[in-house]
């Protein structure tokens, strides 16, 4: 049996420069799996500091965090969202999913529908995919421009790198703000996915998760994973960084997306507000008060 890792292990799946990214070198099997029944009580305890933490992001009300989920189609996003965030406390979190954009939002830059969804200062945001779908599914299907009603002179050759070149500098602005951004990028295998496709096929509870368009971007495997690399290599940084976490096992990517989060959290030197000295030489006395009223209504 395979031992649970330790805090910070999410580390090694962390993309902060990507000069010299490659995905090809990041696997979607975890070196060593762990019980699973181990790694549920493992991360029940990381998501209770998580709660903890959240709960002194939101009294602190300077930082705030946000948490991007990108990956193919069956690669766990919703799970992993959903076991991360349940012990959170739903006033301090704020969770959207972004599917293809309305014509409203088309009549925006690319980035409008996201800037608008931010998390406020002591929140957590998650964006279920996000302003990155410009840079993988647009990209993958760049018939998809004819429809965002881009000026010619703005739909240059060079898209793709003046997109990446927004992103950095959206998401350094972001950081210098006070919102930390983490990235991560659910990496599974294309036989996985037919897995769970079938699971999804033949479980009716999950039967509504499945459409016929899911087969066809089957088709476009190798060109999804050539956008995310260069999505990766273009945007990773110190100020927003990427996690390639294997996610052929949805336990260990659990973990290792809920070690990230409580690593940051942790970072970040949160403290509960203190009251100013006059108050605090009050608290006795309210403490008084609410006993004498306390007492009365007993009489």
């Amino acid at each position: 049996m395979a031992e649970l890792p330790n805090a910070g292990f999410s580390d090694q799946f962390r993309v902060t420069n990507g000069k010299k990214f490659s995905l090809k070198k990041c696997s979607t099997d975890p070196q060593a799996e762990p019980d699973k029944k181990d790694a549920e009580k493992k991360l029940q305890e990381l998501v209770a500091s998580i709660a903890d933490l959240q709960n002194v992001l939101y009294a602190d009300n300077r930082w705030s965090l946000l948490l991007i989920f990108q990956a193919m189609d069956a690669a766990g996003k919703d799970s992993t969202i959903k076991n991360l965030l349940s012990g959170v406390n739903p006033q301090g979190c704020e969770v959207y999913a972004f599917k293809r954009p309305s014509e409203e939002e088309l009549s925006h830059d690319f980035l409008w529908r996201t800037t608008k969804c931010l998390p406020q200062r002591g929140n957590i945001g998650v964006f279920n995919r996000s302003y990155y779908e410009e840079t993988l599914v647009v990209r993958v299907h760049p018939g998809i421009l004819d429809g965002q009603h881009l000026p010619k002179a703005c739909r240059t050759e060079n898209i793709w790198d003046e997109r990446f070149e927004d992103i950095r500098h959206f998401e350094k602005h972001m950081d210098r703000s006070g919102t930390k951004v983490l990235k991560f990028f659910l990496h599974i295998s294309l036989d996985e996915q037919k897995k769970r496709f079938l699971e999804r096929l033949d479980n009716p509870a999950k039967n509504w998760k499945f459409e016929s368009a899911d087969l066809e971007e089957r088709k476009f495997w190798k060109e999804y994973m050539v956008a995310y690399e260069e999505t990766i290599k273009n945007t990773a940084s110190d100020a927003a960084p990427w996690y390639v976490i294997p996610g052929n096992d949805k336990p260990y990517a659990r973990l290792a997306v809920a070690d990230a989060v409580l690593q940051t959290l942790q970072s970040l030197d949160l403290t509960y507000p203190k009251l100013e000295k006059d108050e605090q030489k009050n608290l006795a006395g309210y403490k008084t008060q609410l006993e004498q009223e306390q007492k009365k209504q007993s009489d």
